[in-house]
């Protein structure tokens, strides 16, 4: 490829400003003396000197659509683009050009409000469906509309190198990992969720970079010893040239967004987000977003995994938050499991406490101001009253609680089926929003194990060994009943083992579970689980109430008596998950077993 020496005329164009991955593939080099561009065949490429412009440098016109191109900083390279929006397929280092926006949209989506309350539903591409692909879980969106789910939450799905993974080591921010499919794929996948009435958000991790094809350090300052996280040095937020740091973060989210036409974000991990700043990254994040909304014309929503139990993170900017609109709940999780499963171990402890799940319905956190034994300290920080208990999100699963037990087992394996109906009925009638993760709905029992698929054969083996050791202390002999292999996390078996088990509809006892939690959706949409009382435990019975509900969970083997427990109230329905729709109150409950009440 040649250009004509009229291109190197830039005029008035700001290299920030520019569309990211396409066109003059704008990149952030300071202090870099010579960027090549290269262009063409990666065995064969064509080179050209990038155009200096400040900080930045631009190729010296525009790339053609699809053009593959990588750069060498200073001799050094090839590097991709930081910005890149596609990867070459089977390279790490070389980026396709691709204009994101400019893809066509066929779904006339005008949503009136935020996601907070909904039905969420995370999913994982490559093990949702046998092919693994946007496209064949595009073709399973018809099942989720007709379940009643209303938003889908897809777990990560910026490049990483590899054929597999979880995907929370991506490299690649703005661009897609091919194996899902093409842009167009993806935007296919959210015109036919909107389609359908069903919203879609992202997964993002913005707390870190993969370690296996990470070449950000060779362009600019993006990491900074200042601050340390789990994986390394953290992101420069707060110190020199940090603001292009900023900028290449709030890009990546604002992309998805805008161009790809994502409903929302669930940010992982944000208190690994280090940052000093006066105004903090997360909060910079909400405002951008607020004016992106409004630009676009259409709600955005936010959601944080932290682990501080804080209702800072969902408090607006202007009160001094962090300006999320919704945060997961893992106490949630926590009370629940223990309740249902009386494991204990680890983080599990302190939510033996019989009082455990009736605090967290009734206060959101477990942990708010209080003795942490797992941390070793005070924990937390009270909740508001007033505040809308639907910005807490709510789960019996998800892919960590699932993936990060030693075998990838759900509660499915070791709970009956009434008492999977129970964690169903608590979640669902909850005042929070409430998740569920693929599969749950019918009570499957494929297991959702840690995998990966690292080129580098040196991190692939230290994954293995560091999955390996961190399993080891976890008395998990204790709870398998037996001596436990911890599934290897670099062998295409653990991928294809945790693949969903659709076939499984076909057996009468998980059709009559997904029936179940289409009945309990239904209900929560139309209204019946609104206005929360309060959730009490007595003994082996927990009491759910709202104004117009009750759920009675029988975690005990045998029947209880429940006439003293319902309230006063002329009922107009009753069910319980093993005999199906009464005909009138039962005065019993049996064992293993959930009843729900609807009044008039």
């Amino acid at each position: 490829m040649t250009f004509s020496s009229k291109s190197t005329d830039l005029g008035s164009l700001k290299p920030w400003k520019l569309r990211a991955g396409c066109q003059r593939v704008p990149l952030w080099a300071p202090e870099k003396k010579q960027v090549t561009l290269l262009t063409g065949a990666p065995d064969n490429p064509q080179r050209s000197a990038m155009i200096p412009c400040g900080q930045w440098c631009l190729a010296p016109e525009d790339l053609p659509e699809g053009c593959a191109y990588a750069f060498e900083v200073e001799g050094k390279g090839p590097f991709p683009d930081p910005r890149a929006r596609l990867y070459l397929p089977g390279s790490q280092t070389w980026g396709v050009t691709a204009d994101i926006g400019a893809i066509s949209r066929s779904s006339q989506w005008h949503p009136d409000e935020k996601l907070l309350g909904k039905v969420w539903y995370e999913l994982h591409l490559g093990t949702f469906t046998p092919a693994g692909t946007l496209k064949a879980a595009r073709a399973k969106l018809p099942y989720l509309a007709d379940l009643g789910v209303e938003v889908i939450e897809l777990m990560p799905t910026a490049f990483f190198p590899g054929e597999r993974g979880w995907g929370y080591d991506g490299v690649g921010l703005y661009a897609l990992f091919n194996p899902y499919g093409s842009p167009k794929d993806l935007v296919d996948f959210i015109d036919r969720a909107h389609e359908l009435g069903i919203a879609v958000t992202q997964d993002l991790v913005l707390n870190h970079l993969g370690v296996c094809g990470n070449y950000l350090a060779q362009f600019a300052p993006y990491f900074s010893a200042r601050h340390h996280t789990p994986w390394g040095d953290g992101y420069n937020l707060d110190g020199a040239d940090s603001t292009l740091v900023r900028e290449f973060l709030l890009g990546a989210a604002l992309a998805l967004l805008r161009d790809y036409g994502f409903d929302g974000l669930r940010l992982d991990a944000v208190h690994e987000i280090k940052d000093d700043s006066k105004l903090h990254f997360l909060a910079e994040l909400s405002l951008r977003v607020a004016d992106l909304s409004q630009n676009l014309g259409r709600p955005l929503t936010l959601v944080a995994e932290s682990d501080l139990n804080n209702s800072r993170m969902v408090t607006p900017v202007e009160q001094g938050g962090y300006g999320m609109d919704g945060q997961w709940d893992d106490d949630i999780h926590h009370g629940i499991h223990v309740a249902f499963t009386g494991e204990t171990q680890g983080y599990y402890e302190d939510f033996a406490d019989t009082a455990a799940l009736s605090k967290i319905y009734s206060q959101v956190f477990y942990h708010n101001g209080t003795y942490s034994s797992f941390r070793g300290k005070n924990w937390g920080a009270p909740v508001p009253e007033d505040m809308e208990r639907n910005r807490f999100f709510g789960f019996a699963s998800n892919h960590d609680q699932v993936g990060n037990r030693a075998l990838g087992d759900r509660p499915s394996e070791k709970l009956s089926p009434g008492l999977l109906a129970g964690q169903a009925a608590l979640v669902l009638a909850s005042p929070f929003t409430p998740l569920l993760f693929q599969g749950e709905e019918w009570g499957s029992r494929s297991r959702f194990q840690f995998f990966t698929d690292f080129p580098d054969e040196t991190i692939g083996n230290a994954v293995n060994e560091g999955r390996k050791s961190e399993f080891a202390s976890h008395d998990w002999d204790k709870i398998y009943e037996g001596e436990v292999t911890v599934p290897i996390p670099q062998a295409l078996s653990t991928f294809l083992n945790s693949k969903l088990l659709w076939q499984e509809l076909s057996e009468e006892k998980h059709q009559k579970m997904l029936n179940w939690h289409r009945l309990l959706i239904r209900l929560r949409r139309e209204g019946v689980f609104a206005d929360f009382i309060s959730l009490q435990r007595q003994a082996n019975l927990l009491v759910l109430s709202t104004e117009r509900a009750q759920v009675i969970v029988n975690l005990g083997t045998q029947q209880e008596n429940i006439g003293e427990l319902v309230r006063p109230a002329i009922p107009s329905s009753y069910y319980s998950f093993t005999d199906g729709l009464l005909g009138s109150l039962p005065l019993k409950i049996g064992g293993e077993d959930v009843l729900l009440i609807v009044f008039d």
